[in-house]
């Protein structure tokens, strides 16, 4: 039985074709952008409709500042989550899929940076214009450790325990090889 080898992402090696590969690369990305946009896309909407409100008025410099700067991070969000769809609209049909798999990726990336950011300030805007209260800083705060947490902390040991057991099931094979008992 032949052993499994890791693939470049980490994972073990399929048995598919480069163009299989990048097709159900392509398709994962794809759903990773349908979650992750809708976000975008929803908060976005909100945050526009914040200034047609009366209560915009009453703000003062700082919350009219943490606005723009919300707003302009939501339309980045926006923007880098929708890029994938105008890549592969510009590039279909060119053999370029592994190309465009590669660049989505790296666009989500961003994107959910981006979104991330969006979402912290929009939490922050939101608890100083509610409370005007140091309160809202300590909750932004939490937030921004929980995404932190879920978003990299997490991931991170999954992979390096995956990294680990890889590592111990090497060791493992090429001491049996030897006869070594343990």
């Amino acid at each position: 039985m032949a052993e499994e080898q890791p693939g470049k992402d980490g994972g073990p090696e399929r048995d598919e074709t480069p163009d299989e590969r990048a097709d159900r690369r392509w398709n994962e990305t794809l759903q990773e952008v349908r979650v992750a946009q809708t976000g975008a896309q929803i908060l976005f909407g909100f945050l526009l409709s914040v200034v047609f409100t009366p209560r915009y008025a009453e703000l003062g410099a700082f919350d009219k500042t943490l606005y723009v700067v919300t707003v302009a991070l939501g339309a980045l969000a926006t923007g880098t989550m929708i890029a994938p769809v105008a890549y592969h609209r510009m590039l279909a049909g060119r053999n370029l899929k592994p190309h465009l798999v590669r660049d989505a990726g790296r666009l989500v990336s961003v994107g959910i940076v981006l979104l991330a950011l969006t979402v912290n300030l929009s939490v922050l805007l939101l608890l100083h214009v509610a409370t005007s209260h140091w309160i809202a800083w300590v909750i932004t705060g939490v937030v921004t450790a929980w995404f932190f947490i879920c978003w990299l902390v997490m991931p991170g040991l999954l992979l390096a325990r995956k990294d680990g057991e890889r590592t111990a099931r090497r060791r493992g094979d090429g001491d049996r090889g030897r006869g070594d008992e343990r």
